[in-house]
């Protein structure tokens, strides 16, 4: 039988390019987003009847039931791997940020990825062997300024990961996170702030950090879903965080402070 994963946020970055990594494994593609032009560019990318695609609201918990089942009979009722990928950025001092871009941060980031765990349970504990991967961040290791928000979401998707991974041993499903650190997509090509004219994308290659490829991000999510590994570092980033964070705390904060240091626009 033919694998399949299905992939929220698959209308572009890196719900699209893992789509493509895996489709060309031979897998059967599950895509999921808001954004149904998007979802039609990643569709034409893919070889003919290797994808199937449906719009889905994260926030939207029976819609959740709705896409899952939709995908699962288009599969012919297995699902490998649910990638819980689907994310926004807004950037910018917690101070200046509007609460509609609070709430759609821990809506899409976190409640979306809870949603999806709980409504992928069934089908994954039906498929031995099966793998939730969820999408966290260098953020979640330890909090990045101007992104407070952002960061908490993503510690608590490493949080959830962790326990999942752990409540779900005896059904034989694994749980894993991916943990890059910045990606040039669509997420921060917005303002670094709302008061700024400074995109996220530019304040962030200001301070000299790197932008990982996605090639490295696409081959982690691939060795993620076959990995006795709970998280999954990505770029040199996220691996100096991780050692930083423990050893070093002092020196994280003052890189830290460089990007988006004293709330500064």
């Amino acid at each position: 039988m033919r694998k399949a994963i299905f992939i929220t946020g698959g209308g572009s970055g890196i719900g699209r390019a893992v789509a493509q990594r895996f489709a060309r494994e031979g897998w059967f593609i599950g895509l999921a987003d808001v954004n149904e032009a998007g979802l039609a560019e990643t569709a034409a990318l893919l070889p003919e009847g290797a994808s199937w695609t449906t719009r889905l609201d994260v926030r939207d918990r029976t819609g959740w039931d709705a896409a899952l089942a939709g995908f699962a009979k288009a599969s012919g009722g297995n699902i490998d791997v649910v990638f819980n990928n689907a994310g926004v950025a807004p950037g910018g001092p917690l101070a200046g940020n509007q609460q509609a871009e609070i709430d759609d941060l821990i809506d899409i980031n976190f409640r979306g990825v809870a949603y999806g765990a709980q409504a992928a349970y069934p089908y994954l504990k039906a498929t031995p062997g099966s793998c939730l991967l969820n999408t966290a961040s260098a953020a979640g290791i330890y909090g990045v300024a101007g992104f407070a928000v952002y960061s908490a979401t993503k510690f608590a998707v490493r949080g959830l990961t962790e326990a999942l991974d752990i409540e779900w041993h005896g059904d034989e499903i694994r749980v894993r996170d991916l943990m890059p650190g910045f990606i040039d997509t669509p997420l921060l090509h917005g303002p670094a702030g709302r008061d700024s004219n400074v995109s996220k994308r530019d304040r962030v290659a200001a301070a000299g950090f790197e932008f990982i490829p996605m090639d490295e991000v696409v081959e982690a999510a691939w060795k993620a879903v076959h990995s006795n590994k709970v998280h999954h570092l990505v770029g040199k980033i996220a691996r100096q965080a991780a050692f930083a964070a423990r050893w070093m705390p002092g020196r994280i904060r003052k890189q830290g402070r460089g990007v988006f240091g004293a709330g500064k626009a």
